[in-house]
């Protein structure tokens, strides 16, 4: 997988076992912040937050493209490991949570600009973390609609493999 945009463009990170996650593709992946570009504008001084970090390839992207601060939550100790070697490759530490996600987001004393939310699909997960998390832009994908209460949906866009849900998050 490579970054597909930013200061970090073109630079290869490791996926990990697709037994254990499923990478977000480039296609995808460029689609998110191409919307988060048209609402938001600059991403400098933002923060975003990856609640299923995976390979931790939304949170480079994030970095690449300007966002100031990324806080990465993820369950698997194996992801886990590699995401903190994607952060190296490129010279960073992350800000990586190790844990239950629907847990972590319980927790949360802070309302980032932007919320990223890619569980494995048809976990059940998106609601519990809808229910708990504050951003003021949540972005869900998803392999079909998402149930989505007490939320307005700014924009949504389908691909072939994956929807995506930008929400109008509370705070």
């Amino acid at each position: 997988m490579n970054i597909t945009a930013g200061i970090y463009k073109g630079r290869k990170i490791i996926a990990p076992d697709e037994n254990i996650t499923r990478p977000t593709l480039s296609k995808t992946r460029m689609g998110v912040f191409n919307t988060l570009y048209s609402l938001l504008g600059d991403f400098n001084g933002k923060s975003f937050l990856d609640v299923f970090g995976g390979s931790g390839i939304m949170g480079l992207e994030a970095f690449s493209r300007g966002f100031e601060y990324v806080q990465v939550f993820e369950l698997n100790k194996k992801s886990a490991e590699i995401i903190k070697k994607n952060y190296q490759i490129l010279g960073l530490t992350p800000n990586l949570t190790i844990g239950d996600s629907t847990k972590l987001v319980k927790r949360l004393n802070k309302v980032f600009d932007v919320v990223y939310i890619d569980p494995p699909y048809k976990s059940g997960l998106y609601e519990d973390v809808l229910e708990n998390i504050k951003g003021n832009i949540i972005v869900l994908e998803s392999s079909e609609n998402i149930d989505i209460t007490n939320y307005e949906i700014i924009k949504k866009k389908e691909f072939s493999s994956s929807i995506l849900t930008f929400l109008k998050g509370k705070n």
